[in-house]
């Protein structure tokens, strides 16, 4: 099979996965809207990055290596993966709050890299613009945020254990995501200006 025909197949297998999780996301949490309307932004968040994946325009560069596809999938579907339950350590309005400043990161930073989106590592282009001037990864900086706003209102095993091993795979997936980029030129130079990946001063 030629690489070509090879990304081809893996992208249609990619979207019609992604296309399912999105779908059983949206099932698990219908009832539990009323009763908690914070909910939603953690839907609409993982919703967009599936909304995403289905626009994407087509990589310069992708790692089909089946250790980055694997961290690249439970990075991105294991958020679509919680469930509503357990009884909050916060406030609920505190969490909503952590969740609305982690979708407000999440959504200018998808607004800044328009197409160039997708799940393996990949080279769509060098972004610079918006939170992309301050942090490398930005968007998995506002994921992690909502989550974990979420995670403090829905403190369930499962929800913790879930996120543990997306958020793990995160860091995974930005170490291959920076390998593969890092052979671009205008990537390396952009990493020299812009020192953090997730959290300034800290990583």
């Amino acid at each position: 099979m030629t690489r070509p025909l090879a990304e081809r197949l893996y992208d249609l297998a990619e979207r019609a996965f992604i296309c399912g999780l999105g779908a059983s996301i949206v099932w698990r949490f219908w009832p539990s809207l009323a009763g908690h309307p914070f909910n939603v932004l953690l839907v609409a968040s993982e919703l967009a990055a599936v909304v995403m994946i289905l626009l994407r325009r087509r990589a310069q560069r992708l790692d089909m290596s089946p250790y980055a596809i694997l961290i690249a999938l439970v990075g991105t579907t294991g958020g679509l993966l919680v469930r509503p339950g357990g009884a909050a350590l916060i406030p609920e309005w505190i969490g909503g709050l952590v969740m609305i400043a982690g979708a407000l990161l999440n959504i200018s930073a998808k607004l800044s890299l328009a197409r160039s989106f997708g799940v393996a590592a990949a080279n769509r282009g060098v972004k610079r613009s918006g939170p992309y001037r301050f942090l490398r990864h930005p968007m998995y900086a506002g994921y992690i945020v909502t989550q974990v706003g979420f995670l403090l209102t829905n403190p369930t095993l499962w929800n913790l254990a879930v996120y543990a091993a997306a958020w793990t795979a995160q860091l995974l997936r930005i170490a291959a995501e920076e390998k593969v980029l890092g052979e671009d030129e205008r990537y390396r130079d952009y990493a020299r200006a812009v020192r953090f990946r997730l959290a300034p001063g800290l990583y």
